[in-house]
């Protein structure tokens, strides 16, 4: 009689086991916040298509509302800067904060908007074993052709324990990594004038020929 009672335990735990759902674990919820902030994005470009011919700054503003809280553009940009951002005075380093993200949408949102839909499929994010505060997330944007392009976002996680997107890596290309060299060598070409490199960032980001550079990966 005992041997039996414990096997109905042991088949009860089981059921209760199978039934219940698992943790999805860090890894999964990081996955799935960031294809959850994706797809919201991927929606509210293919909803705004028109926006950006009838009203570009309506537009930014639009986009800048729905990344801010999942772009760190602040970090991006400070990184950018390299070890210039030192010499930047603190209006500086905030102007160029704004510069730069005005940059990227100036060069890039007409690409965006003017592309025959495209669909992001988020794969898998992968929390950093050595540093639990640092992950990267693997995704494939796939053209309307059927097209598969790779992409993964660095992530950090803040002090107020939010996720959010610090680099991105295209096809192999670290696109934070050729902004810096761009920065680099605008500030080389500028004998060292910060505020000469602010003021032409727009030029300097329309010139990098980071479609190029993925080919070249």
């Amino acid at each position: 009689m005992v041997l039996i009672r414990h096997c109905l335990m042991i088949v009860a735990l089981l059921m209760v086991a199978l039934a219940a759902p698992a943790h999805a674990g860090p890894e999964e919820d990081l996955r799935t916040y960031v294809d959850k902030n994706t797809q919201r994005l991927v929606d509210k470009l293919h909803q705004e298509k028109g926006l950006y011919e009838q009203n570009p700054q309506a537009f930014y503003r639009s986009m800048d509302q729905e990344l801010k809280n999942f772009v760190d553009f602040r970090r991006i940009a400070a990184r950018v800067m390299g070890r210039y951002a030192r010499q930047a005075s603190p209006e500086q380093r905030d102007e160029f904060v704004e510069k730069f993200k005005r940059s990227l949408f100036d060069s890039y949102a007409q690409a965006l908007v003017s592309a025959d839909d495209f669909t992001i499929e988020v794969k898998e994010a992968t929390i950093n074993p050595n540093d639990d505060g640092r992950a990267s997330v693997r995704m494939e944007v796939i053209s309307a052709s059927g097209n598969r392009y790779p992409v993964t976002y660095s992530m950090y996680e803040t002090d107020e324990g939010r996720w959010m997107m610090e680099n991105v890596i295209v096809e192999g290309v670290n696109i934070g990594l050729a902004f810096r060299d761009r920065f680099s060598q605008e500030m080389e070409k500028s004998g060292g004038k910060v505020q000469a490199v602010i003021n032409d960032w727009g030029d300097a980001v329309e010139s990098l020929n980071l479609e190029g550079e993925v080919d070249k990966s």
